[in-house]
């Protein structure tokens, strides 16, 4: 498959399980992109030191192995070999002294890394709609904000606590040592199908990525009612008619309508377009 600027054909649909379904292996059996645009709203549960941690996944990057970007590209490793896996297989890394959340994905080498989530459990529906920032504080999430303080030592802003892919793993208690080649759906994690849809998907270019490594692909999405709480907001203010802001995308990204009302998005039909 070639992995160009122009998106390469895809197969899959959205995985319909029912509301508060465990996901399995299989659904990891497809293209990186359709896999990283189904992710979103999904839920990642960990029981860990006697709490259930869980935070629904905002933001997600894929990767191929036939792309400079990818870890895959530099070669099989021990500690790359989960991307060689099969489909479903957590690879995690560190990146910037933290830990990374990764899951492989169909094709050797393919994998889809988790880039930012919002503390779990509220209303996704009703935040989608309205805007509103994640609010309120059961015993997990007070868990989540004492495992990942800011540096000052003070508590992180509940809209930022999983805001990036290591605040993510340091919020939920995931660990190199522990997850790395693991399959998804090994207690006591397990990835949740919570019955939430994005009513739109950004499609934009990585983060941090040089533009000689494949930097110029869109292969990053996020679910744009929670665009605040991503890694970086792909949204910048503009000024609008009547002195008023409005919301303004980069030449480089669009927005991916999802079609309301259906039980499986078609992903690859809407990269496609």
């Amino acid at each position: 498959m070639s992995h160009s600027a122009t998106p390469p054909a895809f197969s899959g649909h959205s995985s319909g399980n029912p509301p508060g379904a465990p996901i399995a292996p299989v659904f990891f059996g497809r293209d990186a992109q359709v896999v990283a645009c189904d992710l979103l709203g999904k839920v990642i549960r960990h029981e860990v030191g006697g709490f259930v941690l869980m935070a629904a996944i905002v933001e997600t990057e894929a990767y191929y192995l036939e792309e400079k970007a990818s870890h895959a590209s530099l070669g099989y490793t021990e500690k790359r070999k989960p991307l060689f896996m099969p489909p479903g297989t957590i690879y995690m890394y560190y990146a910037r002294g933290g830990d990374s959340f990764n899951v492989s994905c169909a094709g050797e080498g393919n994998a889809v890394l988790v880039k930012a989530g919002v503390p779990f459990p509220f209303d996704l529906e009703a935040a989608a709609e309205s805007g509103a920032a994640p609010s309120g504080e059961n015993a997990a999430i007070a868990e989540m904000r004492r495992r990942n303080p800011l540096p000052s030592g003070k508590r992180r802003p509940l809209e930022r606590l999983c805001s990036g892919q290591t605040l993510l793993c340091r919020a939920l208690g995931l660990r190199v040592p522990i997850w790395s080649g693991i399959a998804v759906g090994t207690p006591p994690l397990s990835l949740l199908d919570v019955g939430y849809r994005p009513a739109s998907v950004v499609r934009t270019t990585r983060l941090g990525i040089p533009k000689d490594r494949d930097g110029h692909l869109p292969y990053r999405f996020v679910d744009a009612a929670f665009a605040r709480q991503a890694t970086k907001n792909p949204y910048s203010p503009q000024p609008g008619r009547g002195g008023k802001t409005r919301k303004a995308l980069p030449r480089e990204a669009r927005e991916l309508a999802v079609p309301a009302g259906v039980e499986t998005v078609d992903w690859a039909n809407l990269l496609q377009r």
